[in-house]
């Protein structure tokens, strides 16, 4: 996206905290508790044209404080992702569903508020694969890594199809794919897996017979001529 002009930004919930006290030193202290912001969940993080560039890092990464303030000045990116915190992101250990839900809820009403934001927006939701909270079903051998559990991806939008379900085999690929497409942008890379093709029909409504595909999602979309 950034060698092709497509406006984003990665919004991490207690990104601000983290940066004055990115190894919880000060955590216990008087006022100061731990912020659970998921440095592994910050894929940007890595990324050495992102973060040794502070230009570049100070325009794109920023707290979900200014994910708020971007949606209601109606100034929201082309792609924005939103992570949300340790204490809010749904995981046992340090949170709970209904705050994950919550968390969401409040996203998606605050886009919806506003008519003009709303009428070209698609929120993408989902989680890690982390397991424990979907269905069994079949998982694709994409790669040397297999693919994670069955986990649910509900898209909210005037755009998608009401009541669709789609058995379309997918991971979380399947959203840069969405983005690589409808901003008619290239792979990643050579060997990433938006290489992959759309699935094709088989006896199997969820396997694949072009195995190993992935979907771009778009069916999920009626866009209109």
């Amino acid at each position: 996206m950034l060698e092709n002009n497509v406006s984003w930004k990665s919004y991490n919930d207690q990104w601000d905290s983290y940066l004055t006290d990115k190894y919880q030193q000060n955590y216990g202290t008087v006022g100061k508790q731990s912020d659970q912001y998921c440095n592994i969940c910050n894929g940007f993080q890595y990324q050495t044209q992102i973060m040794a560039d502070p230009g570049v890092r100070t325009t794109h990464i920023f707290d979900t404080d200014q994910l708020y303030q971007d949606i209601r000045s109606g100034k929201l990116p082309a792609v924005s992702f939103v992570k949300p915190s340790g204490w809010v992101d749904g995981h046992p250990a340090s949170s709970k569903w209904d705050l994950f839900e919550g968390f969401v809820k409040k996203i998606v009403d605050m886009v919806q508020h506003d008519k003009k934001l709303w009428e070209s927006t698609a929120i993408f939701v989902t989680v890690d694969e982390g397991g424990g909270y979907y269905d069994s079903g079949y998982v694709q051998p994409l790669d040397f890594f297999g693919d994670g559990t069955r986990i649910p991806l509900i898209v909210v939008s005037p755009f998608t199809k009401p009541g669709h379900i789609s058995h379309s085999y997918s991971d979380h690929v399947s959203i840069l794919k969405f983005i690589e497409k409808n901003w008619s942008l290239p792979a990643i890379s050579g060997r990433s897996r938006d290489n992959l093709p759309n699935p094709t029909a088989s006896s199997s409504p969820y396997v694949p017979g072009n195995s190993p595909a992935i979907s771009d999602l778009w069916d999920l979309f009626n866009f209109g001529s």
